[in-house]
């Protein structure tokens, strides 16, 4: 793709009208990039599609490419020279940012003042065999991507604060601010997180830090099987220990990890404390005592437990590796305690391979079927046992073929209909991104 700045493309439209007013306006949409360098060169952009009638691609880097349903778009709007902190103040916990930064940039920054995203982002590069670190902020923000803490922390729209964007009718506008109880009306934020960039162009993001743990020490219990281990995990959040984080990894999964010091033979269950070491030592006592019915615990410091959470929160055991098939991934959602019933069913009916996040709550499953992504045995076992799965990978071709998520009611449905009509009647921003003919 040629790269062309909107100065550049405001220009070659004016050059082209005043010599052929008669000619209507065309370039070589599919080969254009559009690469805005602030706010109002995205209002711009937009106006740009919105008067011609065209459509447009929204990314930031491009890391997550290969989430969701592929957009033939007329252009591109490339949000990566977007990029900033506009504001950063560590003692009221507040940080803003224009929607192209790096993810690694901002969490360098943070970490400097002791302080960290305690929604804990993940990061998707490995599982498109792409380079780790590629990641921005919009691009979290826009897909809600959230890692193992949000079973205490909460997900990433409950840290988005405030946000500055361009509607589908070229419109900017704010919601928000930078405190937590600013809201009045309707709260923007939550509806643009998650929306994959289908509502509208962020171009600036406000987002709460906090102060980053101390310590951590990892809990494990060995070998239990997956509906022992959804009890383990709901003891261990039943209890007062303040578990913030949760996971259960069957044999097949633990050699993906590949964190030293890491037992390799067999299940492994991990509970995870975080804090300073006064609260963490007597919590990990009573914590071992909650769980000695599931068997003896070990216990990973520091230097094991970070890495091994990390793995978990960036799904390495599914990592694409040059020498392994392109396999499909499904995230799904479901109650803690169902989780074992429905990785059952996709076992049998897809022959799928699983972890567990969120204490249970959360399957990831790899299909070796890509070509369908076993996206049938996916609807049956969620409609039967409840929640809802995100097609996370899969070649181009099948993820053209379905959407994102598994199916919505048809309430639902209509109410996604007319979000998008009111943010984009036109349907110019990420057209079929998370669902066909939106």
């Amino acid at each position: 793709m040629s790269a062309i700045g909107l100065e550049e493309l405001r220009l070659h439209r004016d050059r082209i009208r005043r010599e052929s007013p008669d000619t209507d306006f065309r370039l070589e949409e599919a080969m254009t990039v559009l690469s805005p360098r602030d706010a109002k060169d995205v209002e711009e952009a937009v106006r740009w599609a919105l008067e011609g009638g065209r459509t447009l691609d929204v990314i930031g880097t491009g890391s997550k490419r290969g989430l969701g349903r592929p957009c033939d778009c007329d252009a591109v709007l490339n949000l990566s020279a977007l990029t900033g902190v506009t504001l950063y103040e560590p003692d009221e916990l507040v940080l803003s940012a224009r929607a192209g930064t790096p993810l690694a940039e901002i969490e360098a920054l943070v970490a400097a003042q002791a302080q960290e995203l305690a929604f804990e982002p993940a990061d998707y590069g490995g599982l498109y065999g792409a380079a780790a670190g590629g990641g921005t902020i919009g691009g979290v923000v826009a897909t809600n991507l959230s890692g193992p803490r949000r079973i205490k922390a909460g997900a990433a729209r409950d840290h988005f604060l405030g946000v500055s964007a361009v509607s589908g009718r070229a419109e900017t506008f704010k919601s928000g601010g930078r405190v937590v109880k600013n809201v009045t009306g309707y709260d923007l934020c939550k509806l643009l997180a998650g929306s994959f960039g289908t509502l509208a162009v962020m171009t600036d993001v406000t987002v709460k830090v906090l102060p980053r743990a101390e310590t951590e020490t990892s809990l494990v219990l060995s070998g239990l099987d997956d509906a022992m281990a959804a009890r383990a995990m709901a003891a261990a959040m039943g209890s007062s220990c303040d578990v913030s984080g949760a996971a259960h990894l069957p044999a097949a999964a633990v050699g993906g990890l590949d964190v030293e010091g890491i037992p390799q033979d067999g299940a492994l269950t991990l509970l995870r404390l975080e804090g300073v070491p006064e609260s963490v030592r007597p919590r990990a006592e009573i914590l071992s005592g909650v769980l000695a019915g599931f068997g003896g615990c070990e216990r990973l410091g520091e230097a094991a437990s970070r890495p091994v959470w990390r793995a978990i929160r960036d799904v390495r055991p599914f990592m694409l590796r040059p020498d392994a098939a392109a396999d499909a991934l499904w995230r799904i959602s479901t109650a803690p305690m169902q989780g074992p019933a429905l990785a059952d069913a996709l076992r049998r009916e897809a022959q799928a391979q699983v972890f567990y996040d969120w204490a249970g709550g959360l399957i990831w499953a790899s299909v070796p079927d890509a070509e369908t992504a076993g996206a049938a045995a996916v609807e049956r076992a969620v409609t039967a046992h409840g929640g809802h799965g995100m097609l996370v990978r899969a070649p181009e071709e099948t993820r053209r073929r379905r959407d994102l998520f598994t199916a919505q009611s048809e309430g639902v449905s209509a109410l996604s209909r007319r979000v998008k009509d009111g943010f984009d009647p036109q349907r110019l921003l990420n057209p079929g991104r998370i669902w066909q003919g939106l």
